[in-house]
């Protein structure tokens, strides 16, 4: 049978395990109307799907070395069905956190086996196919904002999740039924070896880990308290929502153009080029106010860091040996997610600690500055890995 069924049932997979990881940005502002949360709070609850991503990850690897992907791709759908429908039904405050990170635990386990599978499904362009996966996630994260209004309209809050388990029940199912007809390359049978993969790879698993880690705790920072951000210059909720939205719209072309991109340039510093527009974007924003002026910054922003993750994970994925490719990609998922995950936590702690949204940009973006120049000199001095160890 051909390939194409079962990765169209990845990209309908996807949107939903994506859905849940960018939902709570949109649904900040509702939950707090209806809770009274205070921002540390909100910073927890969406902290908490980030960290659940980042759990599962290394214990993902080591499943990866006994279990097939597609099984675990399913377990991910079924760990996203339950832990929505329960987040949808809880009412008390710490059950939701623990909803939140129920839900968070399925994207990791889903991208830890469903990266690494397509990248082996198609082997001669993986940023390609890679891109096109990434589409679809950010599809979800266009459509989040747009989604959460509608489910406003018609309900509350939870109606976006109770929608959001049914939609997720249905795509584990068709995925099932896919992957019974699909003969899986046997790529991954040789990766059994979880401790030894991360010891010969840690040179590229640590230069993924640090560039994107501490780039995406920024990113996790800025976007789900943007529409807060935008509320204390003036942008009233709903067009906050809506630059929220082009936020993450202009992630569409970029995981296409990018994905592409990757396949025939050199990776580092293609790399290092993304992560000096993003540095510049985060010093740009508290320097600009006004509808157009923010929608415009929104998209270049919103393009320039999801042209990172296809960019990062081809890196990895395209050059990473058969016998190494899964271990070491939840290596480097495990301590990426670590790192970007209190991003929301650290942005809602400083704000109640008195702290502007202006001088929070400032300290990223300088740390940002000092992330690059660091790589920069490493990669002039040649001790940045260009691809994995044979």
């Amino acid at each position: 049978m051909s390939r194409r069924p079962v990765f169209g049932s990845l990209l309908g997979l996807i949107f939903v395990v994506n859905l849940a990881r960018v939902v709570f940005a949109p649904l900040i502002e509702p939950i707090r109307a209806a809770t009274g949360a205070t921002d540390a709070t909100l910073g927890l609850l969406a902290t908490l799907v980030w960290a659940g991503s980042a759990v599962p990850r290394l214990p993902t690897g080591l499943l990866l070395t006994r279990v097939s992907r597609a099984r675990a791709i399913f377990t991910s759908g079924v760990i996203l069905t339950a832990g929505t429908a329960f987040t949808a039904l809880v009412t008390d405050p710490t059950l939701l956190l623990a909803g939140a990170f129920v839900m968070g635990t399925a994207s990791g386990v889903y991208l830890i086996a469903a990266n690494p599978l397509i990248s082996e499904l198609f082997p001669e362009s993986p940023g390609r196919a890679l891109g096109q996966h990434g589409v679809a996630s950010q599809l979800a994260a266009v459509a989040a904002p747009g989604i959460v209004t509608v489910a406003l309209v018609v309900g509350d809050w939870r109606t976006t999740l109770q929608m959001m388990a049914v939609a997720a029940a249905v795509m584990t199912v068709l995925f099932t039924l896919v992957a019974r007809r699909t003969a899986f390359p046997d790529a991954g049978q040789r990766d059994t070896d979880f401790p030894g993969a991360v010891r010969a790879q840690w040179p590229i698993v640590l230069t993924a880990v640090a560039t994107l880690g501490l780039t995406t705790m920024v990113w996790n920072g800025v976007f789900n308290f943007y529409v807060t951000y935008l509320g204390t210059v003036g942008i009233e909720a709903r067009a906050g929502r809506t630059l929220l939205q082009v936020l993450f719209a202009a992630g569409v072309p970029a995981f296409y153009v990018s994905g592409r991109l990757v396949d025939r340039l050199p990776a580092v510093p293609y790399l290092l080029t993304i992560l000096a527009a993003f540095t510049g974007c985060i010093l740009l924003l508290p320097a600009l106010s006004g509808f157009w002026t923010l929608a415009a910054l929104s998209a270049v922003m919103g393009y320039v860091i999801h042209s990172i993750f296809p960019a990062v994970d081809t890196y990895l994925l395209g050059s990473l040996p058969d016998h190494h490719r899964a271990s070491a990609y939840a290596a480097y998922g495990a301590g990426m997610m670590v790192i970007q995950a209190p991003g929301s936590l650290l942005v809602g702690l400083l704000r109640d600690a008195g702290v502007s949204f202006v001088t929070i940009f400032e300290w990223m973006g300088a740390g940002l500055v000092a992330l690059l120049v660091v790589l920069l000199l490493l990669h002039a001095d040649g001790r940045l890995p260009e691809t994995a160890r044979a």
